[in-house]
């Protein structure tokens, strides 16, 4: 909920948009968008416009990634935590839409029909809900149940999902991937060592991982960028590409006068295909 906060408070306080969503403040609801309305200033802060940033930002470049898998032809996106995503609700590619899988814990996804039907919003033919527990289930036979073909191409994005998993889940999915048809991929993020930080970077990412811990969901995988970029070669990925704060702000953030753009290292964006 919170993230799907933020990505509505893009909607109302920042121009231009790095990512469009006209469903990001229905989906909240009208209380929470009443709310953002009533703390505006609370989401000008520094803090709040690099956290905003960063969310809205990989977003959109899984959606990037998935538009160029489907030039490439792949028709079957994977939405792995899916939370509050709203793509699939607002899918761009008219006769070339994938058909989207949105995987994510059952009670998460009852939690998501709810919030769909207060606003209004129908869950198109085009989606398909795949409940998985990533930790006691695998992927593989979570999406069989959902009527996945295995046999065809897919592109899946992971957001915010990694540091939360231990690496021998967060590498069991990426393997699952790999070994996928070619022509597919995936788009994620994940979170860098402390040690790789400045004092600034340490700063809040301990105060970031006390907050999350607080809440019962404490991280527990860090990446160093060029091993997991060797990591994913090595197990039949191709085209890996990495992004940090300084190469998100070039892409999706240049030239702005709002002061929206990543100041933290903490987490970096990657995509690979198949």
């Amino acid at each position: 909920m919170r993230v799907a906060m933020r990505r509505a408070a893009h909607q109302l306080f920042d121009h231009p948009k790095v990512l469009v969503d006209p469903i990001a403040l229905p989906i909240i609801g009208p209380e929470a968008a009443a709310k953002l309305e009533a703390e505006r200033g609370r989401h000008q802060s520094r803090v709040a416009r690099n956290l905003r940033a960063f969310l809205v930002a990989r977003s959109r470049f899984a959606e990037d990634e998935l538009a160029r898998a489907v030039v490439r032809g792949v028709r079957q996106y994977v939405v792995l935590g899916a939370g509050l995503d709203t793509f699939a609700y607002r899918n761009p590619h008219g006769d070339f839409a994938p058909r989207v899988f949105e995987v994510d814990y059952p009670a998460t996804q009852e939690w998501k029909r709810q919030k769909l039907a207060a606003a209004g919003i129908a869950i198109p033919p085009s989606v398909t809900y795949a409940p998985v527990d990533f930790e006691r289930q695998t992927l593989a036979e979570g999406l069989k149940l959902a009527e996945f073909d295995a046999s065809k191409a897919a592109f899946f994005s992971w957001l915010g999902v990694t540091m939360y998993l231990t690496e021998e889940a967060v590498m069991a999915t990426f393997g699952f991937i790999a070994t996928s048809p070619p022509d597919g991929g995936i788009a994620f993020d994940y979170a860098v060592p402390r040690s790789s930080l400045d004092w600034v970077g340490r700063l809040a990412l301990d105060a970031l991982s006390h907050r999350v811990a607080a809440a019962g969901e404490p991280f527990r995988t860090f990446f160093k960028p060029s091993a997991l970029a060797e990591l994913l070669r090595r197990i039949g990925f191709r085209c890996v590409e990495d992004l940090d704060a300084d190469e998100i702000n070039s892409r999706y953030f240049k030239d702005r006068s709002d002061r929206l753009r990543v100041t933290s290292s903490m987490g970096h964006l990657m995509s690979a295909e198949v």
